[in-house]
């Protein structure tokens, strides 16, 4: 199933994954840009208030800070984070998520073009 650092789910299959697509949603237009370009998503809004992003990360090393907890989904591409206090880096693959405390940090590096979905708790 999955491992966890200090309280930090790695989840190493994502139940999520069967999701292809997203119905009766809203699609904020402008999107948001990160990083000077290196990352872009767009916010889709559900019926019952809940948010998430889908968008994708380019080949970078980057640090994110999150306001909520998040699952990081990653639907292709390969990534490396290092999650809050957490002293390795773990290696996440498309079919995989990984989840973030709120008011926290956490570096990512991607090597090739990351395409994901973040779901905000």
């Amino acid at each position: 199933m999955g491992s966890e650092t200090l309280g930090i789910k790695l989840i190493t299959t994502s139940p999520m994954a069967q999701t292809t697509q997203f119905e009766n949603v809203s699609v904020v237009k402008k999107a948001n840009v990160y990083f000077d370009g290196k990352c872009v998503s767009h916010t889709v809004l559900f019926a019952d208030g809940t948010r998430k992003s889908v968008g994708v990360i380019f080949p970078s090393k980057l640090t994110f800070n999150t306001g909520a907890p998040e699952v990081m989904e990653i639907n292709a591409g390969v990534c490396k984070v290092k999650l809050p206090g957490a002293a390795d880096w773990r290696t996440v693959r498309a079919g995989e998520q990984f989840e973030v405390p709120g008011n926290a940090a956490f570096d990512i590096e991607t090597l090739e073009m990351l395409d994901y979905v973040c779901h905000f708790k």
